[in-house]
């Protein structure tokens, strides 16, 4: 996967969302679903504008099918905002950059 944004696993999902430090957001895509190469690109536009500010990451739910089951991910791209640990948004479907950013800036 080429960008600005982590690959994200059943294998470093706590370590690299959960305990952070610091706000993070993470994708859950498939590469046969077309929402999602809509939402792709902003994700990788918000990992490189937020740089070290935030962790943002995309996991491919085929792969990793262990942390989408856990964390209730039904329909793809789901978009979670975690903050502190905890889950603190759930966006289900395509958003555009700009309603993603005010989220996240709330967290920061």
């Amino acid at each position: 996967m080429a960008g600005n944004a982590v690959e994200i696993t059943d294998g470093n999902f706590e370590e690299t969302i959960l305990n952070a430090g610091k706000p993070a957001l993470v994708d859950f895509w498939a590469v046969w679903c077309g929402p999602c190469r809509v939402i792709g690109p902003i994700v990788e536009e918000i990992a490189e504008e937020y740089g070290d500010r935030v962790v943002v990451g995309k996991l491919d739910v085929d792969s990793n099918g262990e942390t989408a089951v856990k964390y209730g991910i039904q329909a793809i791209p789901t978009l979670l905002l975690v903050n502190n640990g905890e889950i603190s948004d759930r966006i289900v479907g395509v958003t555009d950059k700009a309603s993603l950013a005010a989220k996240l800036d709330e967290l920061l």
